[in-house]
């Protein structure tokens, strides 16, 4: 991408319930970039909508339904969750989409190594499914903000070393809830940066996919999301991270007030 963009994790608030339209004469109005599509429970947008947000020329990525457990137990479990992804990458990429994202997969009190091999395999069937129909949209895991969930940055970054169409998606609030404090000071952020360009290339911090909220966390991690300034997390020395590092791509707020503190977020991007 050649630059930062600052989007809303779905529809803004103040569309209220008239939609997509609404919504982007929303970001319009408050010089927002874009959205990413929430696939909740389902993989399921209009005709209309689609019309809507496919002719739209804002950035758009997608979030797959929480659904998703590509470590499940039961097989058909797993066959459900990779068919999931495979929906909302296609469903993106006939959007124009940017990237998707998930929550791969929980540990279910494995070893780590075993778990990784079988989300590797429930990936290289998504991968090779959406290859054989040209679709190249960014396949991205989101690193998650529990440790019984998979996904820390390093499980990541390993992963996507494995496909070519596959890079993280960085969820800096569930980074810092995960390990109960820690990931939120301008040198860590600086280091994630750097492993990351370090590991993956300038492409990963080229076509940049990260989450950012305001976080409440205990020390088994994640509780909820909380708005920037009801929080602790670090937002300005991230910015400021984000910027010296000249990251290009999309940052998504999931705050509860998701475009007024996307708006936050910008406007202090663009006065450093």
């Amino acid at each position: 991408m050649d630059k930062l963009n600052f989007i809303t994790a779905g529809v803004p608030l103040r569309a209220g319930a008239k939609g997509y339209e609404a919504g982007f004469r929303v970001l319009d109005e408050m010089g927002l970039d874009g959205l990413e599509l929430e696939f909740v429970r389902g993989v399921r947008i209009s005709d209309k909508s689609r019309e809507v947000v496919g002719a739209s020329d804002k950035v758009i990525t997608a979030h797959a339904p929480f659904y998703v457990n590509l470590n499940a137990r039961e097989s058909d479990k797993v066959d459900s969750s990779i068919q999931r992804i495979i929906e909302t990458a296609e469903t993106a990429n006939s959007l124009g989409g940017f990237s998707i994202t998930f929550h791969a997969g929980f540990y279910l009190g494995m070893d780590a190594e075993p778990v990784y091999n079988q989300i590797k395999s429930g990936i290289k069937i998504i991968t090779d499914e959406l290859g054989k129909k040209n679709n190249k949209i960014w396949i991205r895991p989101e690193t998650t903000g529990k440790a019984t969930q998979w996904g820390d940055l390093e499980e990541i970054i390993r992963l996507s070393k494995e496909f070519e169409t596959v890079l993280p998606c960085v969820d800096f609030s569930h980074l810092h809830a995960r390990y109960n404090g820690i990931s939120n000071t301008y040198d860590e952020f600086a280091q994630i940066f750097e492993k990351i360009g370090n590991e993956l290339g300038q492409v990963a911090l080229d076509n940049f996919h990260a989450h950012i909220a305001g976080i409440d966390y205990g020390a088994k991690g994640e509780k909820k999301h909380l708005n920037l300034e009801e929080s602790d997390m670090n937002y300005k020395d991230l910015l400021k991270a984000f910027k010296a590092f000249n990251i290009k791509g999309a940052i998504v707020c999931e705050s509860p007030n998701i475009e007024d503190d996307a708006k936050l977020m910008k406007e202090y991007y663009l006065s450093l």
